[in-house]
Formats: C-alpha cells, structure tokens, sequence
C-alpha cells in the first residue's frame, strides 16, 4: 500500500502553488486543489489520476475543512491583491488552522497518525522591513510597512496555533519569484516584453543586486522539506517539531538590467529597459488601489534585500537549483504557448 501523504493546496492557480502542485505530483503523491475556476485549473495542468480539483472559495471555511479531512498537509498558498490582503488573508488562514486540526481519519498504510496536519506556509521578506543584514530563519520581526506587519501576525497566529497542538507548521520565506505562470505585474510584462522587443519593466533602480527564485525550484525545496518531515513522522513521530521556519533565496541576481539583457540574449529581442519611478505610484495610487498599496512596497526596490538559506541548503545537499539558462528557456517557452495571442 502507497505511503505517500496526501496534500490539499490552496492557491494551486498561483505561481508558488502552481510550482508545489507540479512538485507534489512528480513524486506520485495525491493531491487535491481548491480553486475558484475548475476551468483555469484544468488548463494548467495536465490530466492526472493523482490531482482532485474541487471548485470553491477558500473563504467558505466549511469547503476547506471537509477538503481537507484525511489531509497530511496543507499548503496554505492563497494570495489576494495588495488591498483585498486586510481581512482576507486573516480569514483564510483561521480556516486553514481550524482545518488542520487533529482528527481520527487522517490514515497511511491502514494505520492512524497521530496528531494534526502540517499547514505549509510559503512566506516572504516583508516581515523583516528595510534591512541590510541577511534575514536568518529566527531574525526577529521589524515591519516598515502595515502590509509587512500582518505578514507577521499571520507567522504569529500559526506558531501559536502549532504551539496549542492545533496545527504543525513549516514556514518557507522566499524573495520576489518568476517563472511559468507567474502573472503578476511585475514579472508578467518582463517576459512578454522580452518576447515581443518592448522595454521590459523596472521598479526604481534597475542596478543593484536583487534576490530572486525560480519558481519550479522554490517548489522542489518546499516539497523535499515536506517530504522531509513526512520521514520523520512516520520513522520518529515524537521528534517532528510543532512549528519549523526555512529560507530560500535562490538566486541574487547581479542586477535586472544584467539579468534582462540575459533574458532577451535567448529571445533575439532588443534588450530594453524602462524603469519606473517612485513620483509615478503616488499619481497612479490616486485612482489605482493597487498602486496605493504598491507605493509602501517600494523599499524592496531600491535597496537589496537578502535571506540567508544556508540551513535550508545544508538539509537538502542534493538539492540542484536549476541552471538560469534553462529556466530562462523554460519560462519563455510557457510564456510564449500561454500568453501571446
């Protein structure tokens, strides 16, 4: 009988939960997916026995708890826009909590596991604020931003909820991202303009190094974590600890103007870039909720902010991040079949 854990994801239709899906269901492991539009799922991944795709809103506590009722794991990789972030992401994540909760049906090999699901939890530098010291897993918390400090409350309402035995938790921080089915404006416009000779899009300075991670391998790392603990479980139950942070900072790029010319070098593209300046998020946020929300974020932009993942790295020796060269190729070639009409 399969030992594999199953896994419910929230957030699949996203970069990062598109990844760890992929991920999961490489290794044969049986995953189902929450998602809005059953539609938009199915034309992101292909036909496979192992994935279940349930239509619903992670909002609707009940739906996620029943999904999520002989679930090993929970992959909590819901994201909203900047200005639908406050209530939401609060209320999604009790869900999550509640839902992990222990209980007598979570089953492998014929045989109960004691104890709750694991929420995974792909986090991010926001917590930290402006600062120019590598992010360690246990760096205390300094929030510049009020998007910054509910990044912080909602690590906080996890660690206490594992703590209380309600949940165990692993925490995975990771820098900006890119890569297949990344969407969002400011990665989006960087591979379609790279694809079709238009300027590429910056924030504020174009020149200073910039940590970054492939998708794909953010994905393979938070699932051979998973799989790491999931060992553990059923080898050493008592020794799982209850809340564990990681990092991941893939690659810290030279800089983007550097890493575009490398981009359009595979396109045959002019490599053009137009940097966009701060005085433009203070016009636009008049009219633009995002923008508004975007403007306090623009520290991360004129600064380098770093993670520090030597341990991470260190309890995953032969993990191999993907060469850029290939995952360049890679996600101009999703972008190229997906995105232009």
């Amino acid at each position: 009988m399969s030992t594999h854990p199953k896994t419910l994801v929230l957030g699949a239709t996203g970069g990062i939960g598109y990844a760890i899906t992929n991920s999961l269901l490489a290794r044969q492991w049986p995953v189902t997916i929450l998602v809005r539009t059953r539609s938009k799922a199915a034309a992101l991944f292909a036909d496979n026995p192992l994935l279940t795709i349930a239509e619903g809103d992670a909002q609707d506590a009940a739906k996620v708890d029943s999904l999520a009722g002989s679930a090993d794991f929970i992959v909590h990789a819901i994201n909203y826009p900047y200005h639908q972030w406050f209530g939401r992401m609060e209320s999604v994540t009790r869900h999550v909590i509640e839902a992990a909760k222990p209980r007598p049906d979570r089953t492998i090999a014929g045989r109960t596991l004691p104890g709750p699901a694991t929420v995974v939890f792909p986090g991010n530098v926001y917590n930290f604020g402006n600062t120019n010291q590598p992010i360690r897993p246990d760096s205390r918390p300094a929030p510049c931003t009020r998007k910054g400090q509910l990044r912080v409350e909602l690590e906080a309402m996890l660690e206490q909820a594992a703590d209380a035995g309600q949940c165990r938790v692993l925490t995975v921080r990771l820098p900006d991202f890119w890569g297949p089915n990344v969407l969002n404006e400011g990665i989006r416009p960087v591979f379609l303009g790279a694809l079709t000779g238009k300027p590429m899009p910056w924030l504020l300075n174009a020149d200073i190094p910039h940590q970054s991670v492939y998708t794909p391998d953010a994905g393979e790392v938070i699932v051979r974590l998973m799989e790491q603990q999931w060992t553990q479980r059923l080898t050493s139950p008592g020794d799982v600890a209850a809340y564990r942070v990681w990092n991941y900072g893939g690659t810290t790029l030279s800089s983007m103007r550097d890493w575009f010319s490398q981009i359009t070098q595979l396109t045959g593209k002019p490599s053009s870039v137009r940097v966009y300046p701060r005085w433009l998020f203070s016009v636009l946020g008049l009219v633009n909720p995002v923008m508004r929300e975007v403007k306090e974020m623009l520290y991360l932009y004129e600064n380098t902010i770093l993670l520090d993942d030597r341990a991470t790295l260190a309890a995953l020796p032969d993990f191999r991040p993907t060469p850029m060269d290939q995952a360049l190729r890679d996600t101009l070639r999703w972008f190229a079949e997906t995105q232009l009409n």
